[in-house]
């Protein structure tokens, strides 16, 4: 049942011959125009995530491991299940500004991020980036942070395809407490 104000926000989109408009309904959010202006977006160390998830413990903040510069955690919001994002402490908006070291660790964090994820979960690929300015699409443009979202053959199915819907099987803590069991400390994962 939707509301009146629901109704409103609803706008028609005329027939365009068998293109996205007969395909696709319109979800308005007119709630987010306050996010992309960057109202509520952290301004500093202060209030941005990835600033303060370190502080929480791990299962509170979906950490699954932490390095010296550099920890892995699920994506509070994932594109697949499994979808992990590996983020230096440092508050630094751009690939350029991380050290030599941090740098390395990231690496090697993404390196384990695929091999524990194939191991416990089978994963076929990965879409492994980062996106650099709130023009390229970083949520939150000022703390870098990687993505690692595993995939698999189908993945893409009728689900987020006609039914523009994401199934995830496992709920966020679960996933966590997976990865993070299956994560080496130190040593070597092997391929799966």
């Amino acid at each position: 049942m939707s509301t009146d104000s629901e109704e409103a926000s609803r706008i028609a989109v005329p027939r365009d011959d068998g293109g996205p408009a007969t395909v696709f309904e319109h979800l308005w959010t007119p709630y987010r125009m306050a996010y992309i202006r960057g109202e509520g977006k952290p301004t500093g160390a202060h209030d941005c995530p990835f600033c303060l998830i370190p502080q929480m413990d791990d299962e509170e903040g979906l950490v699954v491991a932490r390095g010296e510069h550099v920890f892995a955690v699920l994506n509070l919001y994932p594109y697949n299940a499994g979808h992990l994002m590996l983020v230096p402490y440092r508050h630094v908006p751009d690939y350029t500004d991380l050290t030599a070291a941090e740098v390395a660790e990231l690496g090697e964090f993404t390196q384990t991020a695929m091999r524990v994820v194939r191991a416990v979960s089978g994963a076929h690929g990965f879409n492994i980036g980062m996106n650099q300015g709130s023009v390229a699409g970083a949520g939150i443009a000022d703390h870098l942070h990687q993505h690692a979202v595993p995939r698999w053959g189908g993945d893409t199915n009728f689900m987020p395809v006609i039914g523009l819907t994401r199934v995830l099987p496992q709920v966020l803590r679960e996933t966590r407490a997976l990865l993070a069991q299956h994560w080496p400390d130190g040593r070597p994962v092997p391929e799966a």
